[in-house]
């Protein structure tokens, strides 16, 4: 992490779990585990946990943020969910091209890109997510694949906008599996995504922007992932829903 230039950002993803009243008990319990944080703390909860969450962190250093959106206003597109509806619930940020969207409901990297455009528009925050597959890496078409995925997301996007966004490096061959990037595997490619951004933006963009790495970090390796310069944090799927795991990785990104 490079605190001094960019923020350090510990974002939980609760994906499919909890239950209004069961949210907004562990989000009780995380204002006590991360009050005092040097570093920004999200969690972004399933649709109908958003509410019960909102009001349990109220006054907290938590932000909230949701899992996903549509990139139309409104229309036929049932069971879908607005960036404008979740701006008008008090939602700060949404996730934005997970590996479990892309891989399960069919989204691609053009859509990615609607989304993006449309949560920005709307004045939310987005995380966007960017990572290959394990035959990906094998090929030796990481760098390619994950650059490729950054320039289609962020087509269209103002200078201005990207200081709303974070990029967050999730290996798919790393999500749920207990297997983890080295260190020097995600400082890699967290480079790489730096890089470029730098040919988009320039320099000084670049260096602003927060890259979390996201593929099971937990409390046992938060540490020397957070320690390489180009990891600004995580994006913790299973050790968010834990509250003193997640504590441990705040507590981590805060030194």
């Amino acid at each position: 992490m490079k605190k001094d230039v960019r923020k350090a950002v510990i974002a939980g993803n609760w994906k499919m779990n909890k239950t209004p009243s069961q949210a907004a008990e562990l989000a009780k319990e995380l204002r006590e585990t991360v009050a005092g944080a040097d570093c920004d703390v999200i969690v972004c909860v399933p649709f109908v946990d958003l509410q019960a969450v909102s009001e349990a962190v109220k006054g907290s250093n938590i932000h909230v943020g949701a899992q996903n959106c549509h990139f139309e206003k409104s229309g036929a597109f049932t069971g879908e969910i607005s960036a404008d509806m979740l701006a008008e619930m008090g939602v700060e940020y949404v996730i934005i091209g997970h590996s479990e969207r892309r891989t399960y409901f069919g989204e691609t990297d053009v859509t990615v890109n609607l989304r993006t455009k449309a949560a920005l528009a709307a004045g939310l925050k987005v995380i966007l997510c960017v990572g290959e597959y394990l035959e990906q890496r094998e090929q030796g078409i990481t760098a390619e694949i994950v650059s490729m995925q950054t320039k289609i997301a962020l087509a269209g996007i103002s200078a201005e906008e990207l200081k709303n966004v974070i990029i967050a490096y999730e290996p798919v061959w790393a999500i749920g599996t207990g297997k983890t990037a080295t260190s020097d595997q995600a400082e890699e490619v967290c480079a790489e995504i730096r890089a470029v951004v730098c040919g988009l933006y320039g320099e000084a963009a670049a260096e602003g922007l927060t890259i979390q790495y996201g593929g099971s970090m937990n409390a046992g390796n938060a540490d020397e992932l957070l320690s390489k310069v180009n990891v600004d944090g995580g994006l913790i799927g299973g050790a968010s829903l834990k509250a003193a795991d997640f504590g441990k990785i705040v507590a981590a990104a805060s030194k």
